[in-house]
């Protein structure tokens, strides 16, 4: 009689965002954001190299959230945020880092999308993620994982903006692109203290490509690029035929001109 081969789950991270800033930061005591070999990162992070399942799955977990990033095969180095969250002379750069940070991992994002306003209970959660296609043994820790990013991250008491994917996305614009912008000289501030204070203020930005008095229904699909990003296509309901075929060639037309760019 044949085994039965278990369904793997989904990739998710296997512990929280806090948790995963933590453990980066002892990579980055070390060594900075020079790029190492694999198995001095997972020594760094207190394992005999990178070899076994709970290393490969620390690594990962990092990966997951857009901590460390893979500059060449069997390497891994900090990413250029963490630095900057580290050095941040304010904390509401800190607060849209951590909102980045948490909608790295494709099934947070869907999950963050889903849920507007807030999370439902864990029994909810645990039944979303099994109906995306996660195996009873690994939704538990998922789930936790996720909670306590959320809580972190202070998710939802963040202002307008941070439940919106489209709008966090625009906000990550914003950031400083280098610790000289952020605030000139950096001194170094303490990566492991209380949770960063909420921003005082923010800006709330209107939806993407509506004008004022757009009073249809909308839906906002997001297309993953490389590199972590994303772009949206804000479409009307209903949608007709003859909208998608216009939509088509206007999309076609900007790739030529992007290619007559390039030559």
């Amino acid at each position: 009689m044949a085994a039965i081969q278990r369904k793997k789950s989904p990739r998710a991270p296997s512990f929280g965002l806090q948790d995963a800033i933590e453990r980066a930061f002892k990579i980055y005591d070390r060594e900075g954001r020079h790029a190492v070999p694999v198995d001095v990162a997972a020594n760094h992070l207190g394992y005999k190299d990178a070899s076994n399942g709970a290393a490969m799955a620390a690594l990962a977990t990092l990966r997951y959230y857009g901590l460390i990033e893979r500059p060449r095969e069997g390497q891994l180095a900090i990413c250029k945020e963490l630095e900057l969250y580290k050095f941040s002379p304010n904390d509401e750069i800190r607060m849209k880092l951590l909102g980045t940070w948490i909608r790295k991992p494709p099934i947070f994002n869907e999950l963050l999308d889903q849920y507007v306003g807030g999370l439902p209970s864990d029994g909810t959660i645990r039944y979303d993620l099994i109906q995306k296609g996660f195996n009873a043994s690994s939704v538990d820790s998922c789930v936790s994982a996720f909670r306590s990013s959320v809580e972190y991250a202070r998710f939802y008491d963040a202002p307008a903006g941070r439940v919106e994917a489209d709008e966090q996305d625009e906000e990550e614009h914003d950031l400083p692109e280098s610790l000289e912008q952020a605030h000139g000289t950096p001194t170094p501030s303490s990566h492991s203290s209380s949770l960063p204070e909420r921003p005082s203020t923010a800006k709330i930005k209107p939806p993407l490509l509506l004008s004022s008095d757009d009073t249809a229904e909308i839906d906002k699909i997001p297309i993953r690029l490389t590199g972590g990003r994303r772009a949206w296509i804000v479409v009307p309901s209903p949608l007709y035929t003859a909208d998608k075929d216009r939509m088509i060639a206007q999309i076609k037309l900007l790739l030529t001109d992007d290619e007559e760019t390039e030559e």
